[in-house]
């Protein structure tokens, strides 16, 4: 980016914009970096260089937060907190067999399941079940039907929601 040291800022892409905000951000060693969509103006290519940076930062103990609609960028980090309707919905925890591949490009993250989802419960015992659960149970409405089985909270679409469904 040196040959572009004397650009405004008008005159930079998308992309060359993000570098320059992530180089200004990191100029002052934050405690914590604060990353709002830092691969969303960016290549694949460059978004990889950004993700390996964010995660050598880490490992020397630099903070990150980043918020993204990016899937692929969502299952390659540690941890995730998904927030819906504004309140924390589930928290989703990289697995284990993920942790030694990250750095690897042939790998399709959007399709690869990477990490270990939990519903977050309020204090007051409500949990958000998460949109995709929601849409493979075919739920119609606001009501569902629970139930224990086994030692197990078992979630199921209301009998008249299935039959309405069938028809």
């Amino acid at each position: 980016m040196s040959h572009k040291k004397y650009s405004r800022l008008n005159m930079l892409s998308g992309g060359e914009q993000q570098r320059i905000a992530i180089a200004i951000a990191l100029a002052n060693s934050p405690k914590l970096l604060l990353a709002d969509e830092p691969t969303g103006s960016v290549d694949p290519m460059t978004a990889n260089y950004i993700f390996d940076l964010f995660t050598e930062l880490n490992k020397e103990g630099q903070t990150i937060l980043i918020v993204t609609h990016d899937v692929a960028l969502s299952k390659k980090v540690k941890r995730v907190v998904a927030i819906r309707d504004g309140k924390i919905s589930s928290e989703r925890v990289l697995k284990e067999s993920y942790a030694d591949r990250l750095k690897e490009v042939n790998i399709d993250w959007r399709n690869e399941d990477t990490q270990e989802e939990y519903v977050v419960m309020d204090k007051a015992g409500r949990v958000q079940i998460p949109k995709d659960v929601l849409e493979r149970l075919n739920v119609s409405g606001n009501k569902l039907k629970l139930e224990m089985q086994d030692g197990k909270i078992v979630i199921t679409a209301p009998e008249d929601a299935k039959k309405a469904a069938d028809e």
